[in-house]
């Protein structure tokens, strides 16, 4: 079984080999070597910028795959490139989507599942919607077998850990040193998160799979956790309480747009999943790493490749805390 990987170092990528070389493929992976390299030495590597879109088509002009994973298209433009490239050199094509294809309105029955109307509200969700469509033409040309993935929130060793305010939050080291987290709303906001690995293996065990040919899917988690169960969960792994303050997330993001972006577009509503259509046709879907064990890892990592975010010269969220204390918010623990 011949992979290629567009992309292969990022987060995901790193557990979709793993679970692949499980499967004794021979994987190869394309990406611009920007990133730190863990990959197994039996990886193959070829480097190259997808941008480059005619260099990009030619490279792999008179290589076959029987399946292309692309983690790394977030355009049309992107989308119509790895079309022309392995448009007929390849049986399947499993692209990686995004929930936030789903937009922010919650179903009667609370779990978003495949069959939700898909109107994004961020620039990054058309997008990967526009993507999605471009492939299922592609599918219905014959020009690949297509299999669309959703996943939701992911984390682990490579990446840092969410919080509920921020992508690269500096709460667990406030939460270590003992110091309160601002959580928006009332905290009881829906919220899934999946370690790496496991979100992966959905990914290496879909490949060749008939049963995926033409269908997308969530991969997420089952647990669906609320947000003050998600920070005692994450703060469990420090070996420390979380001491919430709850605000409105309007308050929040008004003192920094920019920087509390994740929660004016995503966190701010419930991110919920049914993933039972994944675990239905690719059975080896099992997810095992629950948030303590994962968040020690990644917690580990940040620290091991000198990225942990100190908390102590962050006047902006220190004052936050302040305005909110004074106007008499106690911290609750988590």
């Amino acid at each position: 079984m011949r992979v290629l990987i567009i992309g292969g170092t990022g987060l995901i990528s790193r557990g979709i080999v793993k679970h692949l070389l499980a499967r004794a493929a021979e994987v190869t992976v394309f990406n611009r070597a920007q990133r730190e390299d863990t990959l197994p030495g039996d990886v193959k590597r070829h480097t190259g910028d997808r941008n480059q879109f005619v260099d990009f088509e030619r490279q792999f002009a008179a290589t076959r795959f029987d399946a292309v994973i692309d983690m790394i298209c977030f355009t049309p433009e992107q989308a119509d490139s790895v079309v022309r490239a392995f448009g007929g050199r390849c049986e399947q094509f499993i692209f990686c989507s995004t929930v936030c294809t789903y937009g922010t309105k919650m179903p009667p029955q609370v779990l978003v599942d495949e069959s939700f109307p898909q109107e994004p509200i961020s620039g990054y969700g058309r997008n990967k919607l526009a993507c999605e469509q471009i492939f299922r033409r592609a599918h219905e040309e014959r020009r690949f077998q297509v299999t669309i993935v959703r996943p939701s929130s992911t984390y682990g060793a490579g990446a840092p850990l969410i919080d509920n305010l921020e992508p690269n939050a500096k709460a667990w080291d406030r939460i270590e040193r003992g110091q309160p987290v601002l959580c928006a709303g009332d905290g009881l906001g829906l919220w899934q998160s999946t370690h790496r690995d496991d979100c992966g293996k959905f990914f290496a065990y879909a490949t060749l799979n008939s049963r995926t040919y033409g269908q997308d899917y969530n991969a997420t988690r089952d647990e669906v956790l609320i947000w003050r169960e998600y920070h005692r969960q994450a703060a469990a792994a420090l070996g420390r309480t979380a001491q919430l303050i709850f605000m409105p997330a309007a308050w929040i993001v008004r003192h920094d747009p920019q920087r509390f972006g994740l929660l004016h577009e995503i966190t701010q509503f419930h991110g919920a999943y049914n993933s039972s259509k994944a675990r239905r046709d690719v059975p080896e879907f099992v997810c095992e790493i629950d948030l303590t064990t994962g968040a020690r890892e990644t917690f580990t990592d940040l620290r091991r490749r000198g990225v942990w975010r100190d908390s102590q010269a962050d006047a902006l969220y220190q004052s936050m805390v302040n305005e909110a204390l004074a106007q008499g918010v106690a911290p609750v623990p988590a």
